[in-house]
């Protein structure tokens, strides 16, 4: 296996190119994450691979520690296919979601990606909302977001819930699939060309395991069955993985997600909800909050029916969470500059006096 299969780049090897002079360090690619291990894919093999001693020390927040994805810096022990992780290198894209819970935290879900698949069931689960809020979050990666509607078989209008998809996915390509059938899954393959890495992301039971398996050409991922009672998939996959396809191109699979809270997307925001901030380019006041001002160009639109109240509720309400998760974030900045002093202090307590 050789760099470029992995999805290496002339980004990287610029990025790398300080750890050149360092005997014997070379670049990998983690393929999976372990509690405190890594799977590393190098041109020598697979290698279990740990974080050095000082990078640990350095990491502040999640985002300094690899993730799957992550082009890394190595120190291999090839006759024990073991490896020491020194540093990751810049990121081309990086998919983050809030971690779930109460805690203001990070959660990176893949890197380095491409294109990102978002998967989302033509049955009873379907949600408009909730494909609004994967391309807010797909678009702020750095990545190409592609909606793939999987399960046509269960669905008896699946070109009208295209439409709906459409008017809130402006530009994004859609493509409607059903692995049962074998319909659809063709077009996918442009996306999955060798280098290219293309991340799966949506809800459990959706067909991402299902899709993963059709495209590699053998049953790789276990598959799950959806529940009668309420149309919803069992989680299948439990952690993220990168998967190297035999005839080129990488796949990321995800675990399903019932709660997709925002990270930092404000650009993703934009580039999701254009339309909306192309109509309120056009209210008389520039700080328009879009509620009683007179003249704002975003009520007469939806007085007129031209926007879509739900649609503009959603922004809204992503405007919203964004907002607050900013005010959060920067008290989470502020304590952990605090504890990275008091680390500093501390070591140099620990150091003999001259």
């Amino acid at each position: 296996m050789n760099k470029i299969d992995l999805g290496w780049h002339s980004f990287f090897e610029k990025a790398f190119q300080p750890y050149q002079n360092e005997d014997g360090w070379v670049a990998g690619r983690v393929s999976l994450e372990h509690k405190h291990m890594y799977r590393v894919q190098t041109e020598s093999g697979e290698m279990l691979a740990e974080i050095s001693g000082k990078m640990r020390h350095n990491a502040l927040r999640r985002e300094d520690y690899p993730a799957v994805g992550d082009w890394v810096v190595l120190s291999l022990r090839e006759g024990e296919q073991r490896a020491v992780i020194h540093a990751v290198l810049p990121r081309r894209s990086k998919f983050s979601r809030k971690v779930a819970g109460q805690v203001t935290e990070e959660q990176i879900v893949a890197t380095n990606v491409d294109t990102v698949f978002l998967v989302s069931a033509l049955n009873q689960d379907f949600n408009v909302r909730r494909i609004e809020r994967y391309l807010v979050l797909a678009w702020e990666s750095g990545a190409n977001p592609v909606i793939v509607l999987s399960k046509a078989d269960l669905c008896e209008n699946p070109d009208e819930l295209a439409e709906e998809v459409a008017a809130v996915a402006i530009g994004v390509p859609i493509h409607i699939i059903s692995s049962a059938e074998h319909r659809g899954l063709d077009a996918l393959a442009r996306y999955i060309t060798q280098g290219q890495t293309v991340a799966l992301l949506g809800s459990s039971g959706v067909g991402k395991s299902t899709l993963v398996n059709h495209i590699y050409g053998r049953d790789i991922l276990n598959i799950g069955d959806i529940r009668a009672d309420d149309d919803k998939g069992k989680h299948t996959t439990t952690h993220r993985e990168l998967i190297l396809l035999p005839d080129g191109g990488i796949l990321i699979d995800t675990p399903g997600m019932r709660e997709l809270q925002l990270w930092s997307a404000s650009e993703g925001l934009s580039t999701s909800f254009q339309d909306i901030e192309e109509v309120a380019e056009q209210c008389f006041f520039q700080d328009c909050k879009h509620e009683n001002e007179p003249k704002c160009a975003v009520k007469a639109a939806l007085d007129t029916g031209t926007l879509a109240a739900e649609r503009f509720q959603s922004y809204v309400k992503l405007q919203k969470e964004l907002a607050y998760l900013a005010r959060k974030e920067d008290k989470g900045l502020q304590a952990a500059e605090k504890a990275k002093w008091k680390k500093i202090h501390q070591s140099l307590k620990s150091q003999p006096h001259r």
